[in-house]
């Protein structure tokens, strides 16, 4: 029985242990600084409106949820393709290498984010968006050390100047001995809602009538993926390089 499925979930359970791969297909990542912009400003104003320098940490428990959006999720051969929302799930995962970075050099309690960025296997670490192209600058951010996007493709570039950006956009009050309040709070109190399909053509289906938060749909992106889905694996990748 062929059936879609939506279940709310915390930025923890959507990324912690689990792989999510993009078809060709799919549009690159394209956020600019404006929606980077948003996306902090959003998520500290709420943090900060809830927290308090005199609560436990315990206490972030009772925190208000906030809500992100949703992502829709294409079940094939038991790997996730992410079909719309890459977007919001590569910003959140640059988010958490910029709060990584900060914990490092930080002298007080850590946050363990490390499982929601990258996985290991057999000694082997990748990344759980999984996308080849994207591996060197995200290595790179996730170790601290200087890439040059020089010549990358734009996916890349864009990749690197909004880890930039995150890093000039977060405020001061949400580091120091607040930060490990923050990161519990973005990792247990912000939700997504998953909508997983088990075909390509029921993903399509409600893909159509969804946009990144953001950054809205072209009728030539919606039209591109249209087509794309529908033609063999072995000729997509060059009609989408076309």
């Amino acid at each position: 029985m062929r059936e879609i499925l939506g279940q709310a979930k915390t930025v923890r359970a959507l990324l912690k242990g689990v792989k999510y791969s993009i078809d060709y297909y799919q549009r690159e990542y394209k956020w600019q600084d404006k929606q980077i912009q948003e996306l902090v400003d959003d998520l500290t104003t709420k943090f900060l409106e809830e927290y308090d320098e005199l609560h436990d940490r315990k206490r972030v428990a009772e925190y208000a949820p906030y809500f992100l959006g949703s992502i829709i999720i294409s079940k094939k051969d038991s790997a996730n393709f992410l079909v719309d929302g890459q977007q919001r799930l590569t910003s959140l995962t640059l988010l958490l290498v910029y709060l990584r970075r900060l914990q490092s050099e930080s002298a007080g309690h850590k946050v363990n984010v490390d499982e929601l960025i990258a996985s290991e296997m057999y000694g082997q670490q990748s990344f759980n968006i999984d996308v080849l192209e994207r591996e060197s600058v995200m290595q790179a951010l996730f170790d601290g050390v200087a890439f040059d996007s020089t010549g990358q493709t734009e996916s890349v570039q864009n990749l690197y100047q909004r880890y930039q950006d995150i890093a000039s956009y977060f405020p001061d009050e949400v580091q120091g001995p607040t930060l490990p309040y923050f990161i519990d709070w973005l990792t247990t109190k912000v939700y997504l809602v998953e909508i997983t399909a088990f075909s390509d053509e029921e993903a399509y289906t409600i893909f159509e009538t969804m946009n990144d938060r953001g950054l809205s749909l072209s009728p030539t992106d919606m039209l591109k993926g249209y087509l794309l889905a529908n033609v063999s694996d072995a000729k997509r990748t060059d009609l989408n390089n076309r």
